[in-house]
């Protein structure tokens, strides 16, 4: 696939743990208004979700989130966001179905949360990027040092990120297509 064979339109999902800025992302850079299945965590969801590191978090995604983005006047992404729980999981071969990538979002305050949506996307060989979400009075850690704790290799993308700011998920999400355009580049050379 080259920059001339870009379709239209694509859909990309944005998976990651819980609490780990996912809803946030698609709202913020959504140039609709952002659909969401958001939902009060309850007492009966304290021994299911570990709030650790997100104690003031009181919605939960229980299906998806979605927004939608023109990146170029030729190209606008649908964007998917996973909900970050595993009692969900059930719904992400749905999700993922037509996707062209994915964004997994990483909080370093919790970065085993992640493990599962990189391992998701590694068996299932759909490109992935890694954004580490900037969140405020977290320890910041350099990209190299998070791809050595997510075990992951030099073709994914390790990129910093903070979901609340438009232009760096826009970059973020702008990278994320480059990397397909990069691993598809890669796959036609080596046919």
């Amino acid at each position: 696939m080259s920059r001339t064979e870009l379709p239209d339109a694509a859909k990309i999902l944005v998976a990651g743990g819980f609490g780990a800025g996912k809803s946030t992302l698609v709202s913020t850079v959504s140039e609709i208004v952002p659909f969401h299945t958001e939902e009060t965590l309850t007492r009966s969801g304290v021994d299911v979700d570990d709030l650790s590191g997100v104690e003031r978090k009181s919605t939960t995604t229980v299906a998806l989130d979605f927004g939608r983005i023109t990146i170029h006047n030729r190209l606008s992404l649908f964007l998917f966001g996973t909900p970050g729980q595993d009692r969900f999981w059930f719904m992400w071969d749905e999700l993922a179905a037509g996707a062209l990538c994915a964004v997994v979002l990483a909080d370093t305050r919790r970065l085993p949360d992640c493990f599962s949506a990189v391992d998701y996307f590694e068996r299932s060989g759909l490109p992935f990027v890694v954004a580490v979400n900037c969140f405020e009075g977290a320890r910041r850690y350099p990209a190299e040092t998070v791809r050595q704790a997510l075990a992951l290799g030099p073709h994914v993308p390790v990129l910093l990120c903070d979901a609340r700011l438009r232009t760096s998920v826009k970059e973020t999400l702008i990278q994320a297509v480059e990397h397909v355009l990069a691993v598809e580049t890669r796959r036609g050379a080596a046919v």
